[in-house]
């Protein structure tokens, strides 16, 4: 079931928001500053592809770097993507077909609000991050 929701999401977003994050963090990678703000959303965007069967766990050598950077995330790009998420999330919901959609949607709101000090995991494993 994975694998057709995967396909279905693929079509219809995943494809779409993968090339926005990856545009997006090439964008920021041009700087040395960015280079940590590039990488997650890049984990994002692979996140966005494929992500039934996936799921965030807070990575536990995250630090008071990855605090300052998800502050200055949220206040530069992390409200818009997530303003984005719930609306394109909401839009899908309207149909059947599109609800389970639109959860995925919902799904990367917190990690496009806060991406750093964050990992993305198997569902089949969710605390493989925290070992």
């Amino acid at each position: 079931m994975k694998t057709i929701l995967n396909i279905i999401w693929l079509i219809f977003s995943g494809f779409w928001l993968f090339l926005g994050y990856m545009f997006a963090g090439l964008l920021l990678f041009i700087t040395i500053i960015g280079i940590p703000f590039a990488l997650a959303s890049w984990r994002i965007g692979f996140y966005a592809l494929w992500p039934f069967g996936q799921t965030v766990v807070e990575r536990p050598t995250s630090g008071a770097a990855s605090f300052v950077g998800n502050v200055l995330w949220l206040i530069l790009a992390g409200w818009w993507l997530a303003l984005a998420h719930i609306v394109t999330g909401i839009i899908q919901c309207v149909t059947i077909i599109g609800i389970p959609l639109g959860l995925a949607n919902f799904k990367l709101i917190p990690v496009s609000l806060m991406p750093l000090g964050k990992e993305i995991v198997s569902t089949d494993q969710p605390f493989a991050g925290r070992w």
